[in-house]
């Protein structure tokens, strides 16, 4: 049954304004996956705060328009169109989405949206294969805590060396 129009501008707003609200955006074909495994991807993309939404190319085109990202062609993509908008994580959406593909060879991602502007493919996977924001704040709090724990070994090799002096000298006199 198709859509009524009341029903296309409802979508083509929800798009819209997940797009503008979205810190990323992938899209992707789901063409050929069965109703168990788009419950999967479904239930993958709530655990990690992503939207997906599934309409067609022109009602996403319409969107992206309204959303001042003109010059993303939707006509280029192959088959139905999954949208999926990570709205507190740039990297989520990607990674949650390459996971997925991995296992579901019919998946294939065409690109996103980062920062306003259109990344494909490669670009996906590579923001995909980026450690996660978690990860990366270790690192650094890591990098930042290294000269003081370096510094606090100096300091306790001194204190260490002035005990094995003093107990040389106490043997010595013994």
């Amino acid at each position: 049954m198709s859509k009524t129009k009341e029903q296309k501008q409802e979508a083509v707003k929800n798009l819209e304004s997940g797009i503008k609200d979205s810190k990323a955006v992938v899209f992707a074909n789901f063409q050929g996956l069965d109703v168990p495994s788009m419950e999967e991807l479904r239930k993958s993309c709530r655990e990690n705060d992503i939207d997906i939404l599934v309409a067609k190319k022109t009602l996403v085109k319409l969107a992206l328009d309204k959303a001042g990202l003109k010059d993303i062609d939707t006509k280029a993509f192959e088959g139905g169109l999954a949208t999926l908008m990570g709205r507190t994580d740039e990297v989520a959406a990607a990674r949650t989405l390459n996971d997925f593909a991995k296992s579901h060879k019919v998946v294939k991602i065409f690109g996103g949206v980062l920062e306003g502007k259109f990344i494909d493919e490669a670009g996906i996977k590579s923001l995909a294969n980026l450690p996660s924001r978690d990860d990366l704040l270790a690192k650094v709090v890591g990098s930042i805590n290294a000269p003081v724990s370096g510094f606090v070994n100096v300091l306790a090799g001194n204190l260490r060396n002035l005990v094995c002096v003093l107990n040389a000298v106490k043997e010595s006199k013994n």
